[in-house]
């Protein structure tokens, strides 16, 4: 007997499609570590410490002969290296807004060494080398902080790093991370410098972008429902303004003005609610791309370096 089959392309439901989207950003593929400081000539060594809970995290100590410190943090969907978004099926969710294109900040610790700063550049949790945490959900910031906690406590663990001046490089979650750490543990981050930060996000203004493309603006209560279900985690938690009332340290941000995947109104929020007298924002035109975004520093570094040399000399 025959027997026919229903179309196994037919258009998913929006529920699927809101599953889908959740997925996506709380459990994303790991991407791999495609370069390392030694291509670039510079020496470094790997290093692995705990997060504050206990959470195995993998980095790069890149040493350079001075008393000052930068500790690296990076995006969702990267790891210390930068993502391989020209590569599938890492960049392929990327295509439809142009940003499946690599990211690459290998010359970002090159400007830095160069500047004369020692560097710690590690993964986050669920990201590249590093353990899993949190049932390998991705939390924009809200359980990351404690990976940025143990990278400052490793920092102060060593005796050859204790007594160093130190600044935070904190790029989108990484940065989140960074707010949200200094909202719940401020002791934690006495000594640090000077903070520079590319593009952080509420995952609100993600979400409700990323709907609206999708004809479907109407659906962010459905996406915080699929979120709190999936993750135990609220929406609301994850955006930032409310936490970057704690930064007190000098703030430089950046921004692609016209980027697709959120609205310049949440960097400005964000920027607006930082308590730090000493802060800046720099919008970066001509390009509706997020990922360039994260490329600007590394072929545009004298904002980052003058900030650093400001508060660091």
């Amino acid at each position: 007997m025959s027997q026919t089959h229903e179309n196994s392309t037919a258009t998913p439901s929006r529920a699927e499609q809101i599953a889908e989207l959740v997925s996506g950003m709380v459990n994303p593929l790991r991407s791999p570590i495609l370069r390392n400081p030694r291509e670039d000539g510079l020496d470094y060594s790997d290093v692995y410490f705990p997060a504050m809970d206990g959470v195995r995290l993998d980095g790069w100590f890149i040493p350079a002969d001075s008393d000052r410190l930068i500790i690296a943090n990076h995006p969702i969907w990267a790891n210390r290296y930068g993502f391989p978004g020209h590569i599938a099926p890492y960049g392929d969710p990327w295509a439809a807004s142009g940003n499946n294109i690599e990211v690459n900040f290998m010359p970002d610790y090159k400007h830095l060494h160069d500047a004369g700063y020692n560097i710690l550049a590690y993964d986050l949790r669920n990201f590249g080398h590093s353990a899993s945490g949190g049932g390998n959900a991705i939390g924009n910031g809200i359980r990351e902080y404690r990976d940025v906690i143990g990278s400052l406590r490793y920092a102060r663990s060593r005796s050859d790093l204790r007594h160093m001046k130190i600044g935070l490089l904190s790029r989108c979650c990484g940065m989140n991370a960074t707010m949200v750490g200094l909202s719940k543990h401020p002791e934690e981050f006495e000594g640090v410098r000077a903070i520079v930060a590319p593009q952080p996000i509420s995952l609100s203004s993600f979400y409700r972008t990323i709907l609206g493309h999708m004809g479907m603006p109407d659906a962010l209560p459905e996406v915080a429902e699929a979120l709190r279900r999936a993750t135990s985690m609220e929406l609301k938690d994850m955006d930032m303004p409310q936490y970057a009332t704690a930064v007190d340290i000098p703030t430089l941000l950046l921004q692609a003005r016209e980027d697709t995947l959120t609205t310049p109104s949440d960097v400005q929020a964000i920027f607006d609610a930082i308590a730090a007298e000493q802060k800046e924002l720099i919008w970066i035109e001509g390009t509706n791309r997020r990922f360039d975004g994260y490329n600007y520093l590394p072929n545009n570094p004298k904002p980052m370096l003058d900030w650093f040399e400001r508060f660091m000399a």
